[in-house]
């Protein structure tokens, strides 16, 4: 068996690998960060890992991967597709060049990714893929608005190719996992910080793995993010985007 992780190098996408890792799959590991790869293939030693430099930000790069492990011969049985970042500020104070390179990470990789793998898998018979979403998926987020627009779309692609494979009869399981705040570098990145504590990261790749092995289309870790959804549908849309600006306003940027 053989697992491919975007994006990790750090955070959630290491957690992925080491799971897997734990599992018996063989990895193909890929990310922008050769050294923090070779890191985590030296510490992953029961297993064979291959690591591969690559920037989904550029969209080329995800057509690149996919030829070039196909011409090598490497069958994927598990995809995660956990590349992202976020672009904290108002839409019109945030750089369009990072909000277009968020727009190609976040979507049109995972996009392609999803697209090519899933044909292989549901040819064959078998595979998983599990998109990395976010409980930001579910609603709009002023302050943070390319981000939660760009997993609104990773979460209702997802539960769209869910229910056709269903339809179908497939053994393809595709998944979206769907966290909120979690312990990585994402925050930095982003320039935020949150009022809520995040989830262990660990934790939640193992929680997401087990479930998309079983199934489940949309992943939700954490009590709290569980009864945030549940109450989400006793808002209307424009109270929600209401309560979203709230919440988004207090994750000022870090000086």
């Amino acid at each position: 068996m053989k697992a491919l992780i975007t994006g990790a190098s750090s955070g959630m996408g290491k957690e992925f690998a080491r799971y897997l890792a734990e599992l018996g799959y063989d990895l193909i590991i890929a990310a922008r960060r050769t050294d923090k790869l070779n890191e985590l293939k030296n510490e992953l030693c029961s297993v064979n890992v291959r690591v591969i430099t690559i920037d989904l930000s550029n969209e080329q790069d995800a057509y690149d991967l996919y030829e070039h492990l196909k011409f090598d011969g490497e069958e994927i049985d598990f995809l995660v597709n956990n590349a992202g970042f976020g672009a904290y500020g108002k839409f019109t104070e945030v750089d369009l060049e990072t909000e277009i390179k968020l727009i190609h990470t976040n979507v049109s990789s995972l996009h392609i990714l999803t697209k090519l793998y899933l044909k292989d898998m549901v040819e064959r018979g078998s595979g998983t893929v599990l998109n990395v979403g976010s409980m930001a998926g579910f609603s709009s987020g002023p302050t943070f608005s390319s981000y939660y627009a760009s997993k609104n779309y990773v979460v209702r692609l997802t539960q769209a190719i869910h229910e056709e494979l269903r339809r179908d009869g497939s053994n393809v399981n595709v998944s979206v996992l769907c966290p909120g705040p979690v312990n990585t570098a994402f925050n930095d990145v982003a320039n935020v910080k949150f009022s809520v504590k995040g989830l262990n990261a660990r934790d939640v790749a193992r929680y997401a793995v087990d479930r998309a092995l079983k199934g489940k289309m949309i992943i939700i870790p954490g009590t709290l993010m569980k009864v945030t959804k549940v109450l989400e549908h006793f808002l209307s849309e424009k109270m929600l985007t209401r309560v979203s600006y709230n919440i988004q306003s207090k994750k000022y940027g870090k000086e």
